[in-house]
């Protein structure tokens, strides 16, 4: 069972509404707020409580955690009015922030900053390893932050995800998320070309997809999303816009830390050119149909799920 602090849990998207969810499934006491009501009542029936508004739920927990789509929204729930960080400041204990999504690091530092001048402990701790392990509660967390703040969440963090890293001081898990997030993009790419490959080679894909997974050339991203990509849903639950939003963060520590990135860039390019095709709510493996629909082959076979389980 959870401890007795008191959670409030803001954002039930894609990733969200798992992580949420394995909160509750664990014990601990959570209070929900989205804009979709409908994914606010899906955890209240679950044991959640229920919240209208950013301060009310904010008014009625000792941490909240945010999973959120994009900077700017992210600046509005916690640094506007009425937002997280007005809501708990000057509490005894401090009230704690937690972000979950993944932001960029300048952004984090700058709300982190608001956040201590107002009395209000934070961390950031974004998730990676796809949506199929958030809802199993075996997804990765990459913790930055006092350490001393780290500690006292533990063990909601591990009730969320495995493994929990710490990574260190705030900013430094925003670093290697995106890292990790373009070496995805980068894999997903390759990972069509190969199939591809495969296919106008007179290969069977289900073959060549085993055999792939069980080489040197394997990646977590070909285990997974080129299933979707098999199956033709391309359902990763990740959009083309979230895709396009992380590599413009990678492509920024690039000439942040002078590294030249050409792999990143290409593929920045590629998933540009896929959203222009297919829209930004397109799924985000959807770009290897911009191969597909340039060679006029697609890459389909048998007894592949629609979605990852």
């Amino acid at each position: 069972m959870g401890d007795t602090m008191r959670y409030g849990f803001i954002g039930l998207g894609h990733i969200g509404k798992y992580l949420a969810g394995s909160l509750v499934r664990n014990g601990f006491d959570v209070t929900v707020y989205d804009l979709d009501q409908k994914a606010v009542d899906a955890l209240v029936a679950k044991g959640a409580k229920g919240a209208k508004s950013v301060a009310e739920l904010s008014a009625q927990v000792d941490t909240v955690i945010t999973c959120l789509p994009s900077p700017q929204v992210i600046d509005k729930v916690v640094a506007g009015p009425g937002g997280v960080i007005e809501t708990l400041a000057g509490r005894t204990p401090a009230g704690t922030w937690i972000d979950m999504s993944t932001n960029d690091q300048s952004e984090t530092l700058r709300l982190g900053e608001i956040a201590r001048a107002n009395g209000v402990n934070s961390l950031e701790s974004p998730v990676t390893g796809g949506v199929h392990k958030a809802a199993h509660g075996d997804i990765t967390v990459l913790v930055g932050g006092e350490e001393s703040v780290f500690k006292a969440h533990e063990k909601a963090l591990n009730a969320m995800g495995s493994p929990v890293l710490y990574i260190g001081e705030l900013g430094k898990a925003a670093v290697i998320k995106v890292i990790t997030n373009m070496l995805a993009f980068i894999h997903l790419v390759a990972a069509g070309e190969a199939l591809m490959l495969a296919k106008r080679g007179g290969l069977d894909l289900a073959t060549a997809f085993e055999a792939i997974k069980h080489s040197s050339g394997n990646s977590f991203v070909h285990e997974t999303e080129s299933q979707v990509i098999l199956n033709g849903s391309y359902n990763i639950n990740f959009t083309m816009d979230l895709a396009i939003k992380d590599l413009g963060f990678a492509m920024g520590f690039g000439r942040d830390f002078g590294v030249p990135l050409d792999l990143a860039g290409m593929t920045y390019q590629t998933f540009i050119r896929a959203r222009e095709s297919y829209g930004g709510g397109a799924w985000s493996s959807q770009v290897v149909k911009l191969l597909e629909d340039s060679v006029g082959t697609d890459l389909r076979a048998p007894g592949f799920p629609a979605e990852l389980e």
